[in-house]
């Protein structure tokens, strides 16, 4: 684990387990309970055979997908899954995106019973048996996961094991979870020639009202929150947007809304105090938050000191905590 301060710009080199000496009695900690659901599938056009990652499901019978090679399935294409699943391509976009018609057939059962883990595309599996489906999904999933449909696990919480969240509570720290379902918006890179011009597709948050009341007690005692990954990050900053628009006195408002917020350099902190993260890909939305978060100076060298130490990038690689 790197510990990077912005207050001082030093940047050491810790290992997960100090977490703990980080964090002190009352302090929150805040925590995405999404579930990563076996979202990707092999289905065939023709006589080739396309990886599909269903995206979510946009109206009744019909999905959202992202397919690879793409150009195996035009628009009016007929694909057959497993189980006999069958559907006809109704739409086509751009970067392999497709809507798929499925009728009055159970894609929810059908992924649950045939689907994979979204593993992203870096991770290659030539062969996956059975047993080694089940590890997957079981190993690309957060300990604390309780709920949700998820195309991505919020891979900052995957250093997180039971016996570390235990050791937390017992020494005073205030664990809470928010949701976010981790969707397109999350691992989109940024293709536009200047960050304003990017738009995040929306994901939907979820922010409880005991959660939120605790989160706004603490904002009001000048104790630190400490977001683990982006999408806590995103979602504890959308809330604070929503009260503020509401021309509400807390700091954040509870509920459970769409969010498309982009968090760019410039961008003003209302609720995050201190954030532990994963090292991102370049041009990520991702990278470009941590930068908002950290400074870009700051997370540049971060980054060159990671690249010589030969910290792991990426989902299931190292991470970092900015205080």
């Amino acid at each position: 684990m790197m510990v990077v301060n912005r207050r001082t710009g030093r940047v050491s080199h810790k290992a997960f387990r100090d977490l703990p000496s980080y964090l002190s009695p009352s302090d929150i900690l805040v925590l995405n309970s999404t579930r990563v659901v076996p979202a990707r599938a092999w289905g065939r056009a023709g006589n080739r055979l396309v990886e599909f990652l269903f995206v979510g499901n946009t109206e009744a019978g019909r999905w959202e997908v992202l397919c690879r090679p793409a150009r195996q399935v035009p628009l009016g294409a007929r694909l057959f899954f497993a189980r006999g699943r069958q559907a006809r391509v109704v739409e086509v976009g751009a970067e392999g995106r497709r809507v798929l018609d499925f009728g009055k057939q159970d894609v929810r059962g059908f992924l649950r019973d045939c689907g994979y883990a979204p593993l992203p595309p870096y991770i290659k599996r030539r062969k996956i048996s059975e047993e080694l489906r089940a590890d997957d999904l079981l190993r690309y999933q957060t300990v604390y996961a309780r709920r949700g449909q998820s195309i991505a696990a919020p891979t900052a919480g995957l250093h997180f094991t039971p016996e570390i969240l235990r050791g937390l509570a017992k020494a005073g720290v205030k664990i809470l979870t928010v949701n976010l379902d981790v969707g397109l918006a999350t691992f989109q890179p940024v293709r536009a020639g200047r960050l304003e011009d990017h738009r995040l597709p929306e994901e939907t948050y979820s922010i409880g009202p005991r959660v939120a009341a605790r989160i706004n007690a603490a904002k009001r005692e000048g104790r630190p929150v400490t977001a683990v990954g982006t999408t806590v990050v995103r979602s504890l900053e959308s809330a604070a947007g929503e009260a503020a628009a509401k021309g509400s006195a807390a700091f954040l408002k509870p509920g459970s809304r769409p969010t498309g917020l982009f968090i760019t350099p410039g961008y003003r902190f209302q609720i995050a105090d201190r954030l532990l993260t994963n090292f991102h890909l370049p041009r990520s939305t991702l990278l470009v938050l941590v930068a908002a978060f950290a400074g870009r100076e700051l997370i540049l060298e971060a980054y060159r000191q990671a690249v010589r130490e030969r910290y792991r990038f990426f989902s299931y690689g190292d991470c970092m905590l900015i205080l």
